[in-house]
């Protein structure tokens, strides 16, 4: 895992490397600008600086000790003061990243493997993670820490190489190739690759919710400056024609916590209602006894009684 990680360091300080380099540090810093809270953190790669435009008071770079190996062997044990936590501006001049050692100069605050992060639950606002799943010795237990030291509503930003690219693609015939003892690998042979599918799977099983996902990057994989420039068309045409075969996503993601209703007191409840009586309008229907019925020669059915003749009324014929 020590030489994986020191052959992606290096890669990085090549054309590609720093052409995703400058593509992801532009992503890193639209996304945590407006992220607001007290504690963040980055795991790994220092090359990119992930919070430095975050405003948090309190922010913290951590590495595995083969990082800081590195750091350490490349400065010949010289560590300056860094008694207060990096923040916007440190580790270099703003702007895009540079090649060479001025892009290491970075030192980590404090040493720890992704897989067990020395914080307690619920402890962190923000978790930048630039390519730390693909260097991980165990992805999935990365993530778990992540879910567990994150605040709900936190959010964690993570960057990674797509397979499912140009770069990918050359890369799987270079492996091939070597087989037959032949050819070279285009990207360092370090860790797996995870797809960005694959990836918000894993996520939305630990109750994150994907809030933004970008690809960048599509030129193709060649190694000289001068052919990436030639082919820098690509990027405005692979964003508007095959925008998810980007060589690199880019994702926000939102821890989510069900809520829950809390049980009030009982002489907390809800106001009584008046006792007073209220009059209701009786709406059944009034029942009548059944009316007899009449027989058949009765007058035109009528049950009324026939009225009393008078006195001067003629005599009926016989």
């Amino acid at each position: 895992m020590s030489d994986q990680i020191i052959g992606l360091h290096h890669w990085f300080e090549s054309p590609p490397g720093q052409y995703l380099l400058a593509w992801e540090q532009a992503r890193f810093d639209e996304a945590v600008a407006d992220i607001f809270g007290y504690h963040s953190l980055q795991l790994g790669l220092p090359m990119v600086d992930g919070l430095r435009a975050n405003r948090m008071p309190h922010q913290w770079l951590a590495q595995g000790h083969e990082g800081v190996a590195r750091v350490w062997a490349g400065h010949a044990g010289h560590r300056p003061d860094s008694s207060s936590p990096p923040g916007p501006g440190s580790g270099g001049p703003p702007g895009l990243p540079e090649a060479g050692p001025a892009a290491g100069d970075r030192f980590a605050d404090l040493l720890a493997e992704s897989v067990a992060l020395p914080f307690p639950e619920a402890s962190l606002d923000l978790l930048v993670l630039p390519h730390t799943l693909e260097l991980s010795i165990d992805p999935h237990a990365t993530l778990r820490e992540v879910e567990r030291v994150l605040v709900p509503e936190g959010r964690v930003v993570i960057s990674g190489l797509n397979p499912a690219s140009l770069w990918g693609l050359r890369q799987r015939r270079a492996r091939l190739v070597r087989h037959l003892g032949k050819g070279s690998l285009y990207l360092p042979d370090g860790g797996e690759f995870i797809g960005y599918r694959r990836l918000r799977d894993w996520l939305r099983l630990l109750s994150f919710e994907v809030e933004s996902a970008q690809f960048g990057c599509y030129r193709p994989a060649v190694r000289t400056a001068g052919w990436l420039e030639r082919f820098g068309w690509m990027d405005t045409l692979g964003e508007k024609w095959w925008p998810i075969f980007g060589s690199a996503y880019f994702l926000v993601a939102v821890k989510r916590v069900h809520g829950m209703r809390l049980m009030e007191p009982a002489w907390r409840t809800a106001r009584q209602r008046g006792t007073a009586t209220v009059p209701i309008a009786n709406r059944a229907g009034v029942t009548t006894a059944p009316v007899p019925a009449q027989p058949h020669n009765s007058h035109r059915g009528s049950a009324l009684q026939p009225r009393a003749r008078g006195k001067n009324h003629h005599r009926d014929t016989v």
